[in-house]
């Protein structure tokens, strides 16, 4: 029997080097074809004798596996700047002066010299992708040689990896199971390997506020994503890399869920990571050297290669998915065009392969915790729709990366726990000046007595839907000249601020909640203020059949939410006529009231409309799936997690609580850093059956006393 494995370990060992032998005659192959190929089309390239195109072929080979690596410790930044392409541009040069030494091979300039090494590395590059009998098979021996070159010190410790579906509901990630639009995830719960539980976002339904409460465990006064400060006369917006960093700066107590050894990849904020890539906070900050966290990625020129062509196949095939809905008018629908299919293939693609690479850099590194975000679906749920087919291609593209992460953690130098999370869902629905053919800046401004934007101001699709604040700038920009220059450590305003502070009124958008601010008083103003200054305002909007409610202050009752047929009163819990707060389910009294107590809450918050019947909700952007604030799936996110881990008490509403459920799996798990966490909260359960809630001194695990 011993013989028979050692003859068949030998056999597969066989198979797989003549798998490689094959592979590697084949590439140099089609190379040298490349290099023949472009000697006839290409004016003045001369290779002389046929021979050459192999020298040729071997010559950048070589290149690539010994110069490219050097190049890229000098020129990462222009690498990750370009997508591989400047890196492209600068080992062409040193093609031109190697292949200058090849006898009979002349290349007219270094411009040809940079378009062979570009074609030749291309087409390589693929056909080294599609002679893998299998792509997953291809990543697993990447994996596995990564393995063998940088491996941690082993542990017995488990290492927790979260990856983030960033927009991804609850409900639709279980018809998307039951459809079989996730195979990896289906065939963990089937096997009772994974369990599946949903989780209650805050109001603000959104990546910044969900993402900064699971991170650094407080998200306190984030109404939106994006809000004002009339304290300090600032807009701030959720993914601008100076406010993350700023956002980042207030909730953080340098103990987030990454501090211990911890990589955060893709995601708007660090949870104090000391490894990080791909995160807004961190490049907030400039400090470092760009794109140091990937720098292992752009190394290998066949990265770059793929990553490239797999970003063009997705702008075609969001080109071919537009033009689609527009032919067979599938409503609701947005325009997709301008820029928008490079904005999706970087989130689908590239930004993706960044996160995986990381991910799997930080596996065979062996690092204590990581945190990843991928992007993609979210993206495209936006302006596709949150259940439509190209939607739902790339949740099925999320989930084949997912499980070849599980399966090269087997390479790890430490086991691994994998878990899955989304940070909100996403509801569906015509958007608000679709509907009913104004935006809420319009109406707000008009009720105030304001000018309304006219025609030449919004950005209008050819389906006629005004695109409204959110597609454009925020406010008209001023001109340069009537900003003032700042003083010694004073920060310079932008120009969107500074249109607020002149304008008065500011009207913002996150999803279908909309915040308004009277920038010109600096406290909340109440509804008898407002009243008094504005009085066809409030009438306005609580009688517009888009709105389904308003948060506001009163001078002597507290807040109250105030709908078309009554008034919630937040304080006493008083309702009169009927709750305008009842369509948006059981938390919602008290999401409201947390929001309410926030120092920038805006002076009216507007919760759009809900239709229980389509469950759809009508955003104040541009966006046919939509998240922000209240009203169908987007409050309800998921947690996919190993069923030996203890179980989450339920139901777990708002991501500072799953933060808590994070933490006491990391100290569960052996990591002592966290240990606090335990002793902080009840936020998990013995885990196995019988599930009986238990009180925080009686946490057990087996026979050990975790407190």
């Amino acid at each position: 029997m011993k013989s028979l494995r050692l003859l068949r370990s030998g056999g597969r060992g066989l198979v797989r080097g003549g798998r490689t032998a094959t592979r590697i005659v084949l590439v140099w192959s089609v190379g040298a074809g490349s290099v023949g190929a472009l000697s006839v089309t290409l004016p003045g390239f001369d290779i002389g004798r046929p021979i050459n195109a192999l020298i040729v072929s071997a010559t950048l080979s070589a290149l690539n596996a010994i110069v490219w690596p050097f190049l890229m410790r000098f020129a990462l930044a222009i690498s990750v700047l370009t997508l591989g392409l400047g890196s492209f541009v600068l080992n062409g040069l040193l093609v031109y002066l190697a292949l200058g030494e090849v006898p009979d091979v002349r290349l007219p300039g270094p411009p040809t010299g940079v378009l062979v090494a570009l074609t030749v590395s291309a087409v390589t590059g693929l056909t080294s992708s599609l002679v893998a009998v299998d792509e997953d098979e291809f990543f697993h021996r990447r994996a596995r040689r990564r393995a063998k070159r940088r491996l941690g010190t082993p542990t017995s410790v488990p290492g927790l990896v979260m990856v983030q579906i960033d927009g991804l509901g609850h409900d639709v990630l279980q018809r998307a199971i039951r459809d079989g639009d996730v195979p990896t995830l289906a065939r963990w719960l089937t096997a009772g390997s994974h369990r599946l539980i949903p989780w209650t976002t805050d109001w603000s339904s959104q990546t910044g506020a969900s993402q900064c409460g699971i991170l650094h465990g407080s998200n306190r006064d984030m109404p939106a994503f994006r809000w004002y400060e009339k304290d300090h006369g600032r807009l701030m917006v959720s993914n601008r890399p100076a406010d993350a960093a700023e956002i980042e700066r207030r909730h953080s107590d340098g103990r987030g869920l990454l501090h211990d050894d911890g990589a955060s990849r893709g995601n708007l904020f660090t949870g104090d990571a000391v490894h990080k890539s791909v995160t807004l906070s961190s490049a907030g900050r400039r400090k470092g050297r760009l794109g140091a966290g990937y720098q292992g990625y752009f190394a290998n020129p066949f990265n770059a290669v793929r990553t490239l062509t797999g970003a063009l196949i997705d702008v075609v095939r969001e080109l071919i998915a537009a033009t689609v809905q527009r032919q067979r008018d599938v409503r609701p629908r947005v325009p997709r065009g301008g820029i928008y299919p490079l904005v999706r293939a970087l989130s689908t693609v590239v930004t993706r392969d960044l996160v995986i690479e990381g991910i799997l850099d930080d596996m065979m590194s062996g690092r204590s915790v990581v945190y990843a975000d991928l992007t993609g679906y979210d993206e495209v749920a936006h302006h596709s729709g949150i259940e439509r087919y190209d939607a739902l291609a790339v949740l099925r593209s999320i989930d084949q990366q997912i499980g070849r992460l599980a399966r090269a953690a087997e390479f790890a130098p430490r086991p691994y726990q994998l878990v899955v999370l989304s940070d909100h869902g996403q509801s569906q629905g015509a958007t608000f000046a679709q509907r009913y053919g104004v935006t809420l800046e319009q109406i707000v401004q008009a009720s105030c007595g304001q000018q309304p934007r006219t025609t030449e101001d919004s950005v209008t699709g050819p389906d006629g839907s005004a695109l409204g604040f959110a597609a454009r700038a925020l406010r008209r920009l001023v001109p340069a000249a009537e900003h003032k220059p700042a003083m010694a450590g004073e920060r310079v305003r932008s120009a969107e601020e500074e249109a607020a502070a002149k304008e008065g009124v500011l009207v913002l958008g996150s999803g279908n909640l909309g915040l308004v601010y009277f920038t010109e008083q600096a406290e909340r103003l109440t509804v008898e203020q407002i009243q008094a200054t504005y009085p066809d305002l409030l009438p306005t909007l609580v009688e517009h059949p888009g709105v389904g409610f308003l948060l506001l202050s009163t001078e002597s009752r507290g807040s109250v939410v105030l709908g078309r047929h009554g008034a919630h009163y937040l304080e006493t819990g008083e309702v009169l006529g009927t709750d305008p707060l009842a369509p948006f389910g059981p938390h919602a009294p008290a999401q409201v009231r947390r929001a309410d107590a926030y120092p920038h809450v805006a002076d009216i918050m507007v919760n759009s409309l809900h239709d229980p019947q389509t469950d759809e909700v009508a955003a104040f952007e541009p966006l046919v799936g939509s998240h922000g604030g209240l009203g169908g799936p987007q409050t309800t996110a998921f947690l996919l997690y190993p069923a030996d881990l203890p179980t989450p008490v339920e139901p777990l509403v708002g991501p500072e609580e799953v933060h808590k459920v994070l933490r006491a799996w990391l100290a569960w798990l052996g990591h002592d850093s966290y240990a606090d966490a335990v002793a902080a909260t009840a936020a998990v359960e013995e885990p196995g059956p019988p599930v009986v809630p238990l009180e925080l001194d009686h946490l057990h695990v087996g026979e050990a006393k975790l407190l």
